[in-house]
Protein backbone atom coordinates (compact mmCIF):
# COMPACT_ATOMS: atom_id res chain seq x y z
CA UNK A 1 0.00 0.00 0.00
CA UNK A 2 1.48 3.55 -0.49
CA UNK A 3 2.45 5.69 1.86
CA UNK A 4 2.85 9.69 1.95
CA UNK A 5 6.01 11.11 3.88
CA UNK A 6 6.98 14.48 4.72
CA UNK A 7 10.74 15.53 4.20
CA UNK A 8 13.30 18.22 5.54
CA UNK A 9 16.03 18.52 2.79
CA UNK A 10 19.27 19.95 2.76
CA UNK A 11 20.73 20.78 -0.35
CA UNK A 12 23.96 21.91 -1.38
CA UNK A 13 23.86 25.03 -3.56
CA UNK A 14 26.42 26.21 -5.63
CA UNK A 15 25.82 28.75 -8.40
CA UNK A 16 29.87 28.11 -9.94
CA UNK A 17 32.81 25.99 -9.72
CA UNK A 18 34.40 29.57 -8.21
CA UNK A 19 32.05 30.12 -5.97
CA UNK A 20 31.51 29.20 -2.36
CA UNK A 21 28.09 26.69 -1.84
CA UNK A 22 26.42 26.33 0.98
CA UNK A 23 23.46 24.08 2.60
CA UNK A 24 19.89 25.33 2.06
CA UNK A 25 16.71 24.03 3.25
CA UNK A 26 13.77 23.31 1.93
CA UNK A 27 10.82 21.11 3.16
CA UNK A 28 8.48 18.42 1.17
CA UNK A 29 5.17 17.31 2.07
CA UNK A 30 3.39 14.43 0.93
CA UNK A 31 6.02 12.65 -0.71
CA UNK A 32 5.26 9.05 -2.13
CA UNK A 33 7.21 6.14 -0.96
CA UNK A 34 6.80 4.67 -4.18
CA UNK A 35 8.82 7.30 -5.91
CA UNK A 36 12.90 6.75 -6.69
CA UNK A 37 14.88 9.38 -4.95
CA UNK A 38 15.24 11.21 -8.23
CA UNK A 39 11.70 11.46 -8.67
CA UNK A 40 11.48 13.23 -5.40
CA UNK A 41 14.34 15.19 -6.43
CA UNK A 42 12.17 16.34 -9.35
CA UNK A 43 9.07 16.72 -7.43
CA UNK A 44 11.25 19.08 -5.13
CA UNK A 45 12.57 21.54 -8.56
CA UNK A 46 9.08 21.37 -9.80
CA UNK A 47 8.00 23.34 -5.96
CA UNK A 48 10.61 25.89 -6.55
CA UNK A 49 9.96 26.48 -9.64
CA UNK A 50 6.56 26.49 -8.87
CA UNK A 51 7.96 29.30 -6.28
CA UNK A 52 10.04 31.43 -9.00
CA UNK A 53 12.73 29.97 -7.40
CA UNK A 54 16.12 28.53 -9.41
CA UNK A 55 15.83 24.54 -9.41
CA UNK A 56 18.38 22.41 -8.04
CA UNK A 57 20.87 21.18 -10.90
CA UNK A 58 21.79 17.51 -10.73
CA UNK A 59 23.31 14.80 -12.97
CA UNK A 60 20.71 11.92 -14.27
CA UNK A 61 20.28 9.69 -17.67
CA UNK A 62 19.51 6.63 -17.93
CA UNK A 63 17.50 6.51 -14.57
CA UNK A 64 17.79 2.45 -14.43
CA UNK A 65 21.74 1.95 -12.51
CA UNK A 66 23.83 1.65 -15.53
CA UNK A 67 24.87 5.14 -16.73
CA UNK A 68 26.47 6.14 -13.33
CA UNK A 69 25.37 9.73 -13.69
CA UNK A 70 23.35 9.98 -10.53
CA UNK A 71 26.12 10.62 -8.30
CA UNK A 72 24.81 12.19 -5.18
CA UNK A 73 26.31 11.95 -1.58
CA UNK A 74 22.85 11.28 1.11
CA UNK A 75 23.34 11.08 4.31
CA UNK A 76 26.80 10.66 4.52
CA UNK A 77 26.79 7.28 2.12
CA UNK A 78 27.49 7.54 -1.85
CA UNK A 79 24.32 6.72 -3.60
CA UNK A 80 22.66 6.85 0.22
CA UNK A 81 21.50 4.62 2.67
CA UNK A 82 21.08 1.11 0.63
CA UNK A 83 23.66 -1.30 -0.63
CA UNK A 84 24.36 -2.40 -3.91
CA UNK A 85 21.96 0.31 -6.18
CA UNK A 86 22.35 3.53 -7.55
CA UNK A 87 21.07 6.92 -6.38
CA UNK A 88 18.03 6.58 -9.15
CA UNK A 89 17.31 2.89 -8.03
CA UNK A 90 17.18 4.45 -4.16
CA UNK A 91 13.63 4.50 -3.57
CA UNK A 92 12.04 6.30 -0.69
CA UNK A 93 10.38 4.14 1.37
CA UNK A 94 14.49 3.73 3.04
CA UNK A 95 13.51 7.15 4.77
CA UNK A 96 11.13 8.11 7.34
CA UNK A 97 8.25 10.62 8.02
CA UNK A 98 9.66 13.86 8.87
CA UNK A 99 13.32 13.13 8.36
CA UNK A 100 15.60 15.26 7.46
CA UNK A 101 17.85 14.18 4.30
CA UNK A 102 21.35 15.80 3.61
CA UNK A 103 22.15 16.18 -0.01
CA UNK A 104 25.83 16.97 -1.49
CA UNK A 105 27.48 16.54 -4.28
CA UNK A 106 30.94 13.94 -4.15
CA UNK A 107 33.71 15.51 -2.36
CA UNK A 108 37.14 14.90 -4.18
CA UNK A 109 39.51 16.89 -5.65
CA UNK A 110 39.54 14.97 -9.06
CA UNK A 111 35.51 15.62 -9.32
CA UNK A 112 35.15 19.40 -9.13
CA UNK A 113 31.67 20.68 -8.48
CA UNK A 114 30.49 22.43 -11.46
CA UNK A 115 26.97 23.72 -10.02
CA UNK A 116 24.92 22.42 -6.69
CA UNK A 117 24.65 18.35 -6.70
CA UNK A 118 27.08 18.13 -10.38
CA UNK A 119 30.71 17.49 -10.46
CA UNK A 120 32.61 17.30 -13.47
CA UNK A 121 33.71 13.47 -13.61
CA UNK A 122 35.73 13.88 -17.16
CA UNK A 123 38.98 12.95 -15.77
CA UNK A 124 37.36 9.14 -15.66
CA UNK A 125 37.10 9.40 -19.12
CA UNK A 126 40.55 10.92 -19.43
CA UNK A 127 42.06 7.40 -17.56
CA UNK A 128 39.78 5.51 -20.07
CA UNK A 129 41.22 7.16 -22.77
CA UNK A 130 44.73 6.82 -21.45
CA UNK A 131 44.01 3.21 -22.29
CA UNK A 132 44.25 3.69 -25.50
CA UNK A 133 43.30 0.47 -28.15
CA UNK A 134 42.71 -2.94 -28.14
CA UNK A 135 44.62 -4.68 -31.10
CA UNK A 136 42.32 -7.04 -32.67
CA UNK A 137 43.71 -9.64 -35.90
CA UNK A 138 41.41 -9.02 -38.96
CA UNK A 139 43.10 -12.22 -40.63
CA UNK A 140 40.94 -15.49 -40.89
CA UNK A 141 38.72 -14.36 -38.12
CA UNK A 142 37.93 -17.07 -35.72
CA UNK A 143 33.93 -17.13 -33.93
CA UNK A 144 34.12 -15.75 -30.98
CA UNK A 145 33.28 -18.67 -28.71
CA UNK A 146 36.66 -20.52 -30.64
CA UNK A 147 38.48 -18.71 -28.02
CA UNK A 148 39.57 -20.74 -24.90
CA UNK A 149 38.43 -18.54 -21.91
CA UNK A 150 38.31 -20.24 -18.38
CA UNK A 151 35.13 -19.84 -16.83
CA UNK A 152 36.37 -18.30 -13.48
CA UNK A 153 38.32 -15.73 -15.80
CA UNK A 154 35.18 -14.85 -18.11
CA UNK A 155 33.51 -14.87 -14.83
CA UNK A 156 35.92 -12.05 -13.26
CA UNK A 157 36.40 -10.63 -16.20
CA UNK A 158 32.40 -9.62 -16.59
CA UNK A 159 32.34 -8.73 -12.89
CA UNK A 160 35.06 -6.20 -13.87
CA UNK A 161 33.28 -4.76 -16.69
CA UNK A 162 30.42 -4.29 -14.36
CA UNK A 163 31.75 -0.44 -13.16
CA UNK A 164 29.28 2.01 -14.44
CA UNK A 165 32.13 4.89 -13.46
CA UNK A 166 29.66 6.39 -11.26
CA UNK A 167 32.68 7.90 -8.81
CA UNK A 168 31.23 6.42 -5.73
CA UNK A 169 34.38 4.79 -4.92
CA UNK A 170 36.24 7.75 -4.96
CA UNK A 171 33.89 9.57 -3.10
CA UNK A 172 34.04 7.08 -0.55
CA UNK A 173 37.82 6.87 -0.08
CA UNK A 174 38.91 8.81 2.74
CA UNK A 175 42.43 9.58 0.33
CA UNK A 176 40.02 10.06 -3.15
CA UNK A 177 41.68 6.94 -4.97
CA UNK A 178 40.35 5.78 -8.56
CA UNK A 179 41.74 2.75 -7.61
CA UNK A 180 38.92 0.52 -7.94
CA UNK A 181 37.88 2.31 -10.89
CA UNK A 182 40.43 2.02 -12.65
CA UNK A 183 41.69 -1.48 -11.29
CA UNK A 184 38.35 -2.62 -12.97
CA UNK A 185 38.89 -1.08 -16.11
CA UNK A 186 42.22 -2.96 -16.42
CA UNK A 187 41.13 -6.01 -15.16
CA UNK A 188 38.10 -7.00 -17.79
CA UNK A 189 40.89 -6.90 -20.27
CA UNK A 190 43.65 -8.32 -18.41
CA UNK A 191 41.93 -11.59 -17.72
CA UNK A 192 41.07 -11.65 -21.41
CA UNK A 193 43.44 -12.54 -24.67
CA UNK A 194 41.62 -9.90 -26.70
CA UNK A 195 43.39 -7.91 -24.50
CA UNK A 196 47.14 -9.12 -23.57
CA UNK A 197 48.83 -7.31 -26.60
CA UNK A 198 48.02 -3.85 -25.06
CA UNK A 199 48.34 -5.28 -21.24
CA UNK A 200 51.53 -3.45 -19.99
CA UNK A 201 51.19 -0.46 -21.83
CA UNK A 202 47.39 0.15 -21.00
CA UNK A 203 48.83 -0.76 -16.72
CA UNK A 204 51.55 2.21 -17.13
CA UNK A 205 48.97 4.79 -19.08
CA UNK A 206 46.12 4.29 -17.02
CA UNK A 207 48.21 4.94 -13.53
CA UNK A 208 50.16 7.67 -14.86
CA UNK A 209 46.99 9.17 -16.16
CA UNK A 210 45.30 8.57 -12.63
CA UNK A 211 48.42 10.09 -10.58
CA UNK A 212 48.35 13.13 -13.00
CA UNK A 213 44.60 13.77 -12.53
CA UNK A 214 44.96 13.92 -8.66
CA UNK A 215 43.43 10.98 -7.24
CA UNK A 216 44.90 9.88 -3.95
CA UNK A 217 46.48 6.67 -3.23
CA UNK A 218 45.12 3.49 -2.16
CA UNK A 219 45.45 2.11 1.17
CA UNK A 220 43.29 -1.12 1.47
CA UNK A 221 40.59 0.47 3.67
CA UNK A 222 38.00 -1.27 1.69
CA UNK A 223 35.44 1.32 1.70
CA UNK A 224 35.52 1.44 -2.03
CA UNK A 225 34.12 -1.99 -2.47
CA UNK A 226 31.72 -1.67 0.46
CA UNK A 227 29.99 1.82 -1.38
CA UNK A 228 30.16 0.74 -5.17
CA UNK A 229 26.87 0.13 -6.37
CA UNK A 230 27.89 -2.95 -8.62
CA UNK A 231 29.69 -4.93 -6.18
CA UNK A 232 33.31 -4.74 -8.00
CA UNK A 233 35.58 -6.64 -5.64
CA UNK A 234 38.98 -4.96 -4.46
CA UNK A 235 40.62 -7.87 -5.36
CA UNK A 236 40.64 -6.48 -9.06
CA UNK A 237 43.21 -3.67 -7.35
CA UNK A 238 45.50 -6.57 -6.39
CA UNK A 239 45.38 -7.45 -10.14
CA UNK A 240 46.22 -3.77 -11.24
CA UNK A 241 49.15 -3.74 -8.63
CA UNK A 242 50.30 -6.65 -10.16
CA UNK A 243 49.64 -5.72 -14.10
CA UNK A 244 51.48 -2.73 -13.12
CA UNK A 245 54.42 -4.05 -11.30
CA UNK A 246 54.91 -6.70 -14.33
CA UNK A 247 55.03 -3.95 -16.82
CA UNK A 248 57.51 -1.59 -15.00
CA UNK A 249 59.97 -4.43 -15.21
CA UNK A 250 59.90 -4.98 -18.74
CA UNK A 251 60.71 -1.68 -19.30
Amino acid sequence: MENNISLTLKVWRQSDSKAKGGFETYKLETVSTDSSFLEMMDILNEQLVGEGKEPVAFDHDCREGICGMCSLYINGRPHGPDDDVTTCQLHMRKFKNNETITIEPWRSAGFPVIKDLIVDRTAFDQIIAAGGYTSVSTGGVPDANALPIPKDDADEAMDAASCIGCGACVATCKNGSAMLFVSAKVSHLALLPQGQVEAARRAKAMVGKMDELGFGACTNTGACEVECPKGVSIANIARLNREYLSAKLKD
